[in-house]
């Protein structure tokens, strides 16, 4: 039995060498050129997602502040297009209300100056009418030459008379 040392410079040794450098170049012409550029596209394609996400992210940011103002812009002029309504609202109603007032007035005094010429017109109504009576009496007075009795006697006919026309 013949011993052989574990490691040592033999024509194996060289003939393995060769072999795993001759497979390691032809791998390396034939799978490792492709398999990198494989893996480099593919880096790249990975980077440029990278870049693509990142601008998408910063345009994403961008147009929520752009639109953040423009919220605010709108809730600004919401609110100052109910505080112009308000005030158009307020002062209509004033002028409502003013108006009001001066028809109330106008009113109080067509019906013033109506009680005041329905008051002349019933007085002078009720002036003609005392007149004529007087009139009346008059002429029924001088028609008859009465003594006292005779004149108090047509004065109470006179009067019931006045009373029966009311």
């Amino acid at each position: 039995m013949e011993f052989k040392p574990l490691v040592g410079l033999t024509y194996e040794f060289f003939f393995t060498l060769a072999n795993t450098l001759l497979l390691f170049f032809i791998l390396k012409k034939i799978l490792f050129d492709k398999v990198l550029a494989v893996i480099e596209r593919r880096e790249a394609g990975i980077k440029s997602d990278i870049e693509i996400g990142e601008k998408a992210k910063e345009e994403g940011l961008r147009l929520k502040s752009e639109y953040e103002e423009r919220i605010e812009g709108a809730i600004v002029e919401g609110q100052d297009i109910v505080e112009r309504a308000r005030r158009r609202a307020e002062e209509r109603s004033s002028e409502i209300i003013a108006q009001a007032k001066l028809d109330a007035t106008n009113i109080k005094n067509k019906a013033s100056d109506d009680i005041v010429k329905e008051r002349e017109a019933t007085f002078n109504s009720i002036k003609n009418e005392i007149s004529d009576m007087a009139i009346l009496a008059a002429s029924r007075v001088i028609e008859k030459d009465i003594d006292k009795s005779k004149h108090e006697a047509l004065l109470d006919e006179f009067i019931r008379e006045v009373g029966e026309a009311r």
